[in-house]
């Protein structure tokens, strides 16, 4: 029975990948034709087109690179008073993102041909139907693919400008830090961080699920050099953080530094988010032996509530000592956080967790699934977009794996390298996969407590990759 399960839902699986692939086959070809411009024989430059005004600052350098961050600390900004050249580089670079974002490939085009709102209809429909039938992230799917249905409709405008619903719902919290911001505080308001605090050297497996999200740059370098897209050295940063499984990220950093690109990107981390059921087992199993999933964790020690309290604090202070740009992120979920464990204000910490939370990932959903238009999402860029996240994702399933067997190495009481997969942010959905995949190996072996502390280091990873992106590459 279990393996007639997994059948069909491969089987789903490829039916969606299928209609996409068909509509981007016919999508493709269209655009071939009509191209009127040659093509340079070599891309591998095109990542950092469009940044001739930044006067080096973003060149390919090590030494750069530190002495940037460097500079972008809160320390360094509290001592140090800019001087009239460096306001003007600010200023000169503010208007090199502007530039470079002129010739973005995703601002608004045509409507596309019918037949490729049928085809986002049909999927609209399947996003349903594996969010009901199938159980994959309800709370997820059911608004996403309702948005991709209802903005999809012929003649109905729900998506158009300026008044149509979904149009309102995504200018009003998705196209800006609102909602993600909102998301984030839920979040902190959710999470209970007392397994990391109880065994800290999981925020090792956090951080190398991160490693997908800066591999994925040198994926976007690829397909520049063969493949003919035209992605910016913002872009990629943009496209590398859906690595993280965190959706109100890439929304916020994509915000930052590729607004053009924040539909599809947004689309993207969301899917994959939803589909973490789905991706991580395969992986998981391929780079683990049964012997490895069955190993067995020792119960946590129990965390004092001072600590608890003390945590996010600490977290706050270390973001505006040393990456203020990531404090958007880290504040809003140091203070959901804050507030619960504080226990001095359980009705605010309630309708974070529970109403606000609820309302707001509704609406945050929906507009999600109102870019899911053939304009947006059949296209080159945009499957490149989906493939790149793909890639990202699997890369740092695949890195936190990797950690714990590396760990292991060293370590007299082994690690379970399931739990490193926990290590992307997708709170509590990776936790609770680590957890079944080791039951299935072992149905007395329960990994989620312990997969939580590496799942919550994943939350806090991906904001410091942002933060890093931000701080390196923002205006």
């Amino acid at each position: 029975m279990p393996d007639t399960k997994k059948i069909k839902n491969t089987k789903i699986v490829f039916i969606m990948l299928s209609i996409m692939a068909v509509a981007a086959v016919f999508s493709f070809t269209t655009n071939v034709f009509a191209q009127d411009r040659a093509v340079s024989a070599s891309r591998m430059n095109r990542v950092i087109e469009k940044t001739e005004n930044w006067n080096g600052k973003y060149d390919i350098s090590v030494s750069k690179f530190l002495l940037n961050i460097g500079k972008s600390t809160g320390i360094y900004k509290m001592i140090h008073r800019p001087t009239q050249e460096e306001i003007a580089l600010e200023k000169a670079q503010k208007e090199a993102v502007l530039l470079a974002e002129e010739n973005n490939p995703f601002d608004e085009m045509p409507k596309a041909p019918g037949w490729q709102s049928a085809v986002m209809l049909l999927i609209g429909f399947l996003i349903i139907y594996l969010a009901v039938g199938k159980g994959f992230e309800p709370l997820l799917l059911i608004p996403i693919g309702f948005g991709t249905v209802l903005v999809n409709i012929p003649g109905a405008g729900m998506g158009d400008a300026p008044h149509g619903m979904l149009h309102i719902i995504y200018n009003a919290g998705v196209g800006n830090e609102f909602f993600p911001m909102l998301i984030f505080m839920g979040i902190g308001a959710m999470t209970d961080f007392g397994p990391l605090i109880a065994n800290p050297k999981m925020a090792l497996l956090g951080g190398a699920a991160q490693f997908g999200v800066f591999f994925t740059l040198f994926g976007v370098t690829f397909m520049n050099a063969f493949i003919g897209t035209d992605y910016t050295i913002l872009q990629a940063a943009a496209i590398s953080i859906i690595g993280g499984a965190d959706g109100p990220t890439s929304i916020y950093v994509s915000g930052k530094l590729a607004p053009g690109m924040m539909a599809v990107i947004a689309v993207a981390a969301y899917s994959y988010m939803a589909l973490v059921p789905m991706i991580q087992p395969p992986i998981m199993k391929l780079l683990t032996t049964k012997k490895e999933r069955c190993i067995r964790m020792e119960q946590l020690r129990p965390v004092s509530k001072a600590e608890k309290v003390l945590f996010p604090m600490f977290l706050l202070v270390i973001a505006i000592l040393l990456l203020p740009q990531a404090c958007p992120l880290i504040g809003m979920l140091a203070f959901g956080n804050f507030v619960k464990e504080s226990h001095a204000a359980e009705r605010i910490s309630k309708t974070m967790e529970n109403e606000l939370m609820n309302i707001v990932s509704i609406l945050l959903s929906l507009g999600v699934g109102s870019q899911m238009t053939p304009e947006k999402i059949i296209k080159k860029e945009s499957f490149g977009i989906i493939f790149l996240g793909f890639l990202a994702f699997a890369v740092a399933t695949s890195a936190g794996l990797l950690m714990a067997k590396f760990m292991n190495l060293f370590l007299k009481k082994k690690i379970n390298p399931l739990i490193g997969s926990a290590g992307v942010s997708a709170v509590p959905m990776a936790a609770r996969v680590a957890n079944k995949v080791g039951l299935e190996s072992d149905p007395s072996n329960f990994l989620l407590m312990n997969a939580m502390g590496p799942n919550v280091a994943g939350v806090i990873g991906t904001a410091i990759a942002a933060g890093v992106f931000i701080a390196t590459y923002g205006a």
